[in-house]
């Protein structure tokens, strides 16, 4: 028989986000509860998990791992009060107040809810794919791209749209030469997004083609293409392959509970981390499919705890 307990405020999600809305959430004396989650949406903490090198995380001139920011944001959340839970939720149901989260092994009714379940990457499910991830194969050129084993080297991005436009041409910035691999015979992007990539000489377009494996032991070292409409193969030595194929956002819980957008993410209010429904919150990549880094998913976390512990005080939960 479960648990089943009062709160009020509960969090679903512990990365960035979500320890940021623990912190600030339980230095304003909310008690703030927290399901980290196990294996649902990859692995507690988010992301980062699965990153190596973070160098863009104000605070830490030297860089710091994935891993261990997230467990440096994990006891800055217990230090402060927030009790955490290593369950995945496995229904909510928001129709009406106090909401209720069940996890597998507890009920948990809560006034006001914080929804920071993040987004996915999408994989390209190739052969080498897990044994060179984090090795060269990454799925964020912002945030991997200036790394020393990728300056001056061969980089290889994998998609068509704006997104695909952007990392490309971000990584410029660093490499000797970016090929950009692309399924169709042309982009999805905007047009002058396009117009960018095609006249910027360091990018080189491979139209039809598609990714279908990497070489390598402990790096990478080369990239498996094949021509689409010839079945033909060839390998490019390169230093790093990029995906930029999207993401998809963990909101099957909230499905026809919330707002979501076309692609799936949370609707929020304006400015503000409101949901359509009065009392649930969201924050960092479940809502956020622009910025995607670990710094704005914090701050969001900050203002969706901010927003919280005002309309708790409105009295309206």
């Amino acid at each position: 028989m479960s648990e089943h307990r009062m709160e009020k405020v509960v969090i679903i999600g512990s990365g960035p986000a979500g320890h940021a809305a623990a912190i600030y959430s339980a230095r304003a004396n909310l008690r703030p509860f927290m399901f980290e989650g196990f294996i649902s949406g990859g692995v507690a903490g988010g992301q980062l998990m699965t990153t190596t090198e973070v160098e863009n995380f104000p605070g830490f001139p030297e860089g710091i791992t994935g891993p261990e920011l997230m467990e440096r944001m994990r006891a800055q959340s217990e230090r402060f009060g927030t009790r955490i839970e290593t369950e995945d939720v496995e229904s909510v149901d928001l129709s009406s107040r106090p909401f209720v989260v069940k996890s597998g092994s507890q009920t948990v009714s809560a006034r006001a809810l914080i929804i920071a379940t993040g987004a996915t990457a999408k994989r390209l499910a190739i052969p080498a794919e897990e044994r060179l991830w984090n090795r060269g194969i990454s799925a964020c050129a912002v945030c991997d791209g200036g790394l020393p084993i990728f300056r001056d080297r061969v980089l290889v991005v994998v998609g068509g749209g704006d997104t695909a436009m952007e990392e490309a041409m971000y990584l410029t910035h660093f490499a000797s030469k970016v090929i950009l691999v692309h399924r169709r015979g042309e982009f999805r992007a905007s047009k002058a997004m396009q117009k960018r990539v095609i006249e910027d000489k360091k990018i080189m377009v491979m139209w039809n083609s598609a990714v279908v494996d990497a070489v390598g032991e402990t790096g990478l070292r080369g990239v498996v293409i094949r021509h689409l409409p010839d079945g033909k193969e060839r390998t490019v030595e390169a230093a790093g392959l990029f995906y930029a194929i999207g993401h998809t956002p963990n909101t099957k819980l909230f499905q026809g509970q919330l707002d979501l957008d076309e692609t799936g993410y949370i609707v929020t209010l304006g400015r503000s981390t409101r949901t359509s429904v009065e009392g649930v919150f969201a924050a960092g990549d479940v809502q956020d499919k622009v910025y995607r880094q670990a710094i704005s998913a914090a701050g969001s976390g900050c203002m969706a705890a901010l927003d919280c512990e005002r309309w708790l005080a409105e009295g309206q939960g």
